[in-house]
């Protein structure tokens, strides 16, 4: 027997959702770059996703209708987010916790048949944009903003953010990061969903539990700390390249660099720097992208890792006025598409998820009364 610590390398499942192979990720066979240098809509990857087949266009048409039926939230999800704001919690921790009450108030929260299942991944799909973005507003003091059903899913989360219509590049920008991040093979989240779920327990819960495990810094947390690390070198005007060597010489890790899955970088990451030199050129804030440019050097240089999808990630969002603490909601928002595809599919062959353990501890101890014991 032996141990692989974090199932590195261990493969536990077939799936056909998505794929990574020699460095390069495929969405049911579509590889990330043909689908975002041509632009595809965030909407026809869910579609992809979930039905593995991109939509005809009729097929999109109707899909893009049933979204925007439910995007709305009630004034009960509202209420709580505004009694949330107060408690000083983490937006991620907000977020578990209104997805969570979402199932509460779905009445067919605990049918477990095909259609019902499809029915509450399509509202929760559609729902957490509009949760986030309600949050950010009510926060800052703010009214929610309710979705319009002449936007897309990106143009409609920078609308319900700002209350104002955003310009083509910004939402071209928020298109592409929301197809950059939709799925990613068995990722932790996408794993913790579908081990949730193996379990027969419903929809509501893999997503809550997803969301659990994307708050962590080692996942989806990435993001904030890569913004934390360029407003710390701004604030000190600090030498990129000795801010980075002091990192190392600490044994602290560089967030946003390195992937465990990929050896020469990860593919998701040009794209999102080619966004990032746009949109902060256009926004006037260059200064994030050229110091991003200036850290990637110097990490390659004295560790020889490259950026991963988080890294431009943190100058984009920031770009497009999201703030630093909701970039793991941002990523939520278009990852539940892959959490779903995945729960879909883990219910269609399902199979008790049950690893084994090596126990290394004490053998052969014997019961001593508690008068005896030292």
């Amino acid at each position: 027997m032996t141990v692989s610590k974090g199932l590195e390398n261990v493969y536990v499942a077939e799936t056909s959702i998505s794929s990574i192979v020699d460095d390069t990720l495929k969405y049911v066979g579509y590889s990330i770059d043909d689908l975002v240098e041509n632009n595809v809509s965030f909407e026809e990857v869910i579609y992809l996703l979930w039905h593995l087949r991109l939509p005809n266009k009729d097929e999109l048409a109707n899909f893009q209708v049933e979204i925007k039926e439910h995007m709305a939230v009630s004034e009960t999800i509202i209420t709580s987010l505004r009694m949330q704001h107060h408690q000083k919690l983490h937006p991620m921790s907000v977020l578990r916790t209104t997805v969570s009450m979402l199932g509460v108030f779905d009445t067919e929260s605990e049918l477990d048949d095909g259609e019902s299942i499809y029915k509450k991944g399509l509202r929760l799909q559609a729902k957490m944009p509009t949760i986030v973005a309600a949050f950010s507003r009510i926060r800052r003091g703010l009214d929610p903003i309710p979705p319009r059903a002449d936007l897309s899913v990106a143009a409609n989360f920078l609308y319900m953010l700002t209350g104002e219509e955003a310009d083509p590049l910004s939402v071209e920008a928020m298109n592409k990061a929301l197809v950059l991040h939709a799925d990613h093979e068995f990722n932790a989240s996408t794993f913790t969903a579908r081990v949730c779920v193996a379990t027969l327990s419903d929809v509501y819960s893999g997503v809550t539990a997803a969301i659990g495990a994307l708050k962590g810094p080692l996942h989806g947390g990435a993001n904030e700390r890569v913004f934390d690390m360029l407003e710390e070198i701004d604030r000190a005007s600090s030498n990129v390249k000795d801010y980075i060597q002091y990192k190392i010489d600490q044994k602290q890790k560089i967030m946003g660099f390195g992937h465990r899955v990929y050896q020469n970088g990860d593919p998701r990451a040009k794209h999102l720097k080619a966004m990032s030199q746009l949109l902060t050129n256009e926004t006037e804030e260059e200064k994030w992208y050229t110091l991003s440019c200036q850290i990637e050097e110097a990490v390659w240089e004295l560790k020889h890792l490259r950026p991963n999808v988080d890294f431009y990630s943190a100058s984009v969002y920031h770009a497009l006025r999201i703030d630093v603490d909701l970039f793991t909601l941002v990523f939520s928002v278009s990852r539940v598409s892959g959490w779903l595809a995945h729960i879909f599919e883990q219910y269609r062959d399902n199979r008790l998820i049950r690893p084994r353990a090596i126990y290394v501890g004490p053998e052969d101890r014997k019961y001593l009364p508690i008068e005896e014991r030292i």
